[in-house]
């Protein structure tokens, strides 16, 4: 009689458990996803205590979201790092490490994120840059693969590489710094303002519909050419900028680490600097104003955020969305005597990540109750928010794709195996959802795994966008909390493989004493037999692992307090 009582309590707890598993699946999937991009962005924003850049909007999101510190790229450039956070694969398993082919052709037919949510009942759309367009992409931003109609792209896009920077005589040029009178422009918009109109169109049409929606909105901006209003320098007067802290190129980083911001160098008012190559230096003055526009695009990328959230409100669709805000690397801004993104080190490959849900990030609003009203940065100089829920264990971009489908209660995405080329659907990343469930919890074992190409040990003109048939070596970086390290390796492009043995450089730094990576110790620990040890291990990054814990051993020896 016990026995069978036991046996029909177990039936019945099972019962309970797949049935209560069933309803939050189900609840879950109610929930839409908004998924703001932006573009070239690192996190200069209030919510993530920079005390320039006014981002009141960002910040009100943040507020309401599980705020990740120390969220990282997995190449610092805008179509693999795109392509790599989509398909949830790093760049050595997409083979894409510059524009030039589609992973559906030249890898494998991976799932993406958006497509994983069309195949699971979702109607997806796609609004500006979300795939980096162009041969990465198909030349359809992977329409109909991941999208339930074609995507959106703003007709002023048009004219954003065009002479249409007035300079002080009225004539037109292509600059790098482009305030304009929105009025005076080509079809009198501009694309992000676009984007933002064709966004809240679309919430506005799903208000009603009876099945969610996956709705991603990619910014163009603070991407260069800084193109935008020119009302938003008054936010940032001149007198009130200052240089990066590190703005010389430090002593010991190697010439293959460098990146010479090749791109800047093409905008007219930057030729007529006349620059040497490959260091330069910008003039002061100038990089005092490079820094202004950028941190000008931020809040204007804000003021759009802001629109698409109050909208969100407005159709009454805030308290079922989850909303996730990132971008898809970020941007040196003089540090280290670079510009631009395309190296390793946290200025280019560290991410704003945070991601709101109703009820798991923040309590529910009252019925009424407004969870983003719109801000006026013109208006509201400093609105004071709350952080959010903060973690600081180390993520990666590619964690975004399992941990919204797990938040909006989809079948979980199992992690890939080694190598993973033939299947269709799996994770290099991390669910993330214990982490928003729980941020107080910290993996001080977690790490971030990023890389960059380039053609030769030494400086050239193509050094920081090399095509894959030109790549001689690879620099594979490994973030934890304590140490970034690096190590330039040999690279074949025609497999897409590093030779781990083949060192041609190598960078350490250690946070606690060296937060800006400006000190490296590479050369100061003895490593040739490890590196070689090591080196024939089955993947670079637990290679990368195996020698930071070797690496950790010496730095308790000579009193190294970061570990």
């Amino acid at each position: 009689m016990n026995v069978m009582l036991v046996y029909t309590c177990w039936w019945f707890v099972l019962f309970i458990h797949v049935l209560d598993r069933d309803v939050f699946a189900a609840k879950s999937k109610d929930f839409n996803v908004l998924y703001l991009i932006a573009d070239d962005l690192r996190p200069t924003l209030g919510c993530y205590s920079d005390p320039v850049v006014k981002s009141p909007n960002i910040d009100q999101l943040a507020s309401a979201s599980v705020v990740f510190h120390n969220a990282y790229a997995q190449q610092a450039v805008c179509g693999p790092s795109r392509v790599s956070f989509l398909t949830s694969r790093r760049p050595d398993t997409t083979k894409l490490y510059d524009f030039n082919s589609y992973w559906r052709v030249h890898a494998g037919n991976y799932t993406t994120l958006p497509q994983y949510f069309k195949s699971n009942g979702y109607t997806t759309l796609s609004v500006g840059k979300v795939f980096h367009p162009g041969i990465a992409s198909n030349h359809s931003d992977d329409y109909p693969y991941s999208w339930s109609v074609p995507p959106y792209h703003p007709p002023s896009f048009e004219y954003e590489k065009r002479k249409v920077c007035k300079d002080k005589d009225g004539t037109l040029h292509s600059n790098l710094l482009c305030p304009v009178n929105v009025s005076e422009m080509p079809l009198k918009t501009l694309p992000d303002m676009e984007n933002t109109e064709e966004a809240i169109r679309l919430l506005r049409s799903m208000k009603g519909s009876q099945r969610p929606f996956f709705l991603a909105v990619g910014f163009y901006k603070p991407h260069i050419p800084f193109r935008i209003p020119q009302e938003y320098l008054k936010l940032y007067p001149i007198e009130n900028m200052t240089l990066a802290p590190d703005p010389d190129v430090p002593k010991k980083l190697p010439d293959v680490a460098y990146n010479p911001w090749t791109d800047i160098r093409k905008r007219e008012d930057v030729q007529a600097l006349n620059l040497s190559f490959p260091y330069g230096p910008i003039p002061k003055d100038f990089q005092l104003r490079i820094r202004q526009h950028y941190f000008a695009s931020v809040s204007y990328v804000d003021a759009q955020v802001g629109k698409i959230l109050q909208t969100l409100d407005d159709v009454g669709l805030a308290k079922n969305t989850i909303v996730v805000f990132s971008s898809d690397h970020g941007w040196s801004l003089g540090e280290h005597g670079e510009w631009a993104k395309y190296s390793n080190f946290d200025v280019a490959t560290r991410v704003p990540l945070m991601v709101y849900k109703a009820g798991v990030s923040s309590p529910r609003s009252r019925p009424r109750a407004k969870t983003f009203p719109f801000i006026d940065v013109f208006q509201d100089t400093r609105e004071h928010f709350g952080k959010g829920k903060i973690v600081n264990s180390v993520v990666e971009l590619l964690d975004v794709f399992p941990t919204l489908a797990n938040l909006a209660g989809l079948p979980s995405v199992r992690h890939c195996p080694s190598p993973s080329f033939k299947m269709d659907l799996c994770t290099e990343g991390s669910n993330l959802a214990k982490l928003i469930r729980n941020p107080k919890y910290h993996n001080s074992e977690a790490y971030s795994f990023s890389q960059y190409p380039r053609p030769s040990d030494s400086i050239q003109e193509n050094s920081d966008l090399p095509n894959l048939a030109d790549i001689r070596i690879m620099g594979y970086s490994i973030r934890s909390n304590d140490y970034r390290y690096t190590l330039w390796v040999g690279f074949d492009p025609l497999h897409c493989k590093p030779n781990m043995t083949d060192i041609h450089a190598g960078e350490l730094y250690i946070l606690a004493e060296d937060p800006g990576q400006d000190n490296n110790l590479f050369d100061e620990f003895g490593h040739a037999a490890v590196l070689n040890k090591f080196g024939t291990m089955p993947s670079w990054t637990e290679s990368l692992k195996q020698h930071m814990m070797y690496f950790s051993s010496g730095w308790k020896s000579k009193g190294v307090s970061a570990l």
